[in-house]
C-alpha cells in the first residue's frame, strides 16, 4: 500500500480492507460516493460515515472526490501523481553536466572525488557540484563502474613507528603477477613513500629475484636517497624462514642503516597504502601489453600520472609530487659493519651460513654468509645471536651437540 494511503489511514486495526489493490479501493470509494450523491440528487453525502467505512481520513476522501469531479468523473484522476518538484534550483545545468562527462571520458580512471578536485583546480571560478552529485551523474550516464562491497579490516600500524615526514618509511611489495600477451608472466615491483604516497618505483620484471629487486632499489636510492625504514611482507626476496627471517636483500638494507619493518602474516592491510595503489595499477595493466618493453612503457606513463596529476585525498587532494622531497640521507654510503664490545663473542659466518662454536659447526643462515655475528650471553648456557642492532636467534650450549640454533622472531636491540 502506498505511503500516501498509509498516511491517510485513521486506524489500521479498524480498516475492513483485506489485502487488495490500492487503486481498486480508491475506485470503489468514489463510485460509492457517486452512488450516494445520485441517490441524494445532488444533496449532501455523509462523508464522515463513508470514510470510516473505508478506514481513511476525511481529508483523503475529499481529495479523491474533488479529483474525480474535476476530471469529469474520470477514474484515471485517482492515479498516484509524481511528488517530484517541477523545478530544482540546485540541479546541475546542462553545460556543467557536459563538462563533467567530457572530463570523465578524458580521464576514465578518475572517480567522482578526484574528478571534482581536478575540475576545481583547473576552473576555480565555477561552482562545481558536490562529489555525490557528480557520482550520481556518472551513474545516470553509464560512466561509473559499480564495485562489489568488500569487508575491510580495521587498519593496524603497530608496532610500526609513525611516519611524520617523507622518507621515514618506504613500502615495498610485488603486485600480483599477470600474463603478458606473449605468454610470459609479469611481476610489478612497487616502492612507495608512506608519508606522501609518492610512488618511487613501479618496475615490471619477468623474474622477481633478490638481485633484480636490488638493482631497482639501487637506482631508487641514487635518485631519492635512503629511507629510515623499509616495510615489506614476509615473502621472498624480502624475507625468509631462516634466522631473523633475513635474506641477502634485507642484510644489505641493514648494512645501509635501514630498519626492517615486516607486516604480520596474513595482514596485508598493514601495508595498505601499496594495496590500495595496486587496485589503481590493476586498471592500468588490464588488458596487458604485448611484451615486457611495451608493459614498462605503459606503467611508466601510469606512474607519472599517479605522482604528478592524480590528486590524493590524504594529501588534501593534491598530487604526491607536490609534497614529496628527496631524503637527506645520501647514497652510496659506507656499509655498516659489526663492532662487538669486549663482553660479546664474535663469529665469522662461512659461505654456507655456518659458524664455529665450541669446535662444532652450527648453521645460522645463508643470508649472512661472509658477515660477522655477535653472541651475547643471556643465561648460564644461552646466548643471543645478533647482527648489527637485530637479535636474530638464540643459542643453547646444551643443544649444540645436535647442531641446533633456536630461531626466533627478529627484534631490535640496543647495541
Amino acid at each position: 500500500m502506498s505511503d500516501v494511503l498509509h498516511s491517510d489511514i485513521v486506524d489500521n486495526s479498524a480498516m475492513p480492507w483485506k489485502a487488495t489493490d490500492v487503486m481498486k479501493e480508491k475506485v470503489n470509494f468514489v463510485l460509492e460516493w457517486e452512488k450516494r450523491w445520485n441517490e441524494a440528487e445532488g444533496g449532501q453525502v455523509e462523508m464522515a460515515e463513508l470514510c470510516r467505512k473505508y478506514g481513511v481520513s476525511r481529508a483523503a476522501g475529499y481529495r479523491w472526490v474533488n479529483r474525480f469531479r474535476e476530471a469529469g468523473h474520470k477514474l484515471t484522476a485517482l492515479e498516484e501523481k509524481s511528488r517530484r518538484p517541477h523545478s530544482n534550483p540546485n540541479a546541475i545545468s546542462a553545460e556543467i553536466e557536459d563538462w563533467i562527462v567530457q572530463a570523465r571520458k578524458q580521464m576514465p580512471r578518475r572517480g567522482p572525488r578526484k574528478l571534482r578536485a581536478i575540475l576545481v583546480d583547473r576552473h576555480p571560478d565555477i561552482d562545481w557540484p558536490s562529489t555525490t552529485s557528480i557520482g550520481n551523474l556518472l551513474k545516470r550516464r553509464g560512466l561509473c563502474r559499480v564495485r562489489k562491497t568488500r569487508k575491510h579490516a580495521p587498519p593496524l600500524t603497530q608496532p610500526f613507528a609513525a611516519t611524520l615526514e617523507p622518507n621515514d618509511t618506504w613500502c615495498i611489495d610485488f603486485k600480483g603477477k599477470f600474463r603478458l600477451q606473449d605468454g610470459n608472466w609479469c611481476h610489478v615491483l612497487t616502492l612507495m613513500d608512506a608519508d606522501t604516497r609518492f610512488l618511487l618505483r613501479a618496475e615490471a620484471m619477468l623474474d622477481p629475484t633478490g638481485d633484480n629487486v636490488e638493482k631497482v632499489l639501487d637506482s631508487a636510492f641514487q635518485e631519492f636517497g635512503l629511507p629510515k625504514a623499509i616495510r615489506s611482507d614476509n615473502g621472498p626476496p624480502f624475507a625468509s624462514t631462516g634466522a631473523g627471517r633475513l635474506t641477502r636483500l634485507s642484510v644489505w638494507w641493514l648494512k645501509l642503516g635501514i630498519q626492517l619493518e615486516r607486516i604480520e602474516p596474513g595482514k596485508p592491510q598493514q601495508n595498505g597504502r601499496l594495496e590500495r595503489c595496486h587496485l589503481t595499477l590493476e586498471e592500468a595493466v588490464t588488458p596487458s601489453a604485448e611484451n615486457l618493453v611495451e608493459q614498462r612503457r605503459v606503467i611508466d606513463e601510469w606512474r607519472r600520472d599517479y605522482n604528478e596529476d592524480r590528486p590524493h585525498e590524504a594529501l588534501g587532494d593534491v598530487p604526491p609530487a607536490l609534497v614529496y622531497r628527496r631524503s637527506s640521507r645520501g647514497y652510496p654510503r659506507k656499509l655498516l659493519k659489526p663492532d662487538p664490545p669486549a663482553w660479546r663473542e664474535a663469529c665469522d659466518v662461512d659461505r654456507y651460513g655456518c659458524i664455529r662454536w665450541h669446535r662444532r659447526k652450527l648453521f645460522v643462515t645463508s643470508a649472512l654468509a661472509g658477515e660477522i655475528i655477535e653472541l651475547d650471553r643471556i643465561g648460564e648456557t644461552t646466548w643471543e645471536i645478533r647482527f648489527l642492532d637485530l637479535i636474530i636467534a638464540e643459542l643453547d650450549d646444551r643443544k649444540i651437540a645436535q647442531g641446533i640454533v633456536m630461531k626466533r622472531k627478529p627484534q631490535s636491540a640496543e647495541v
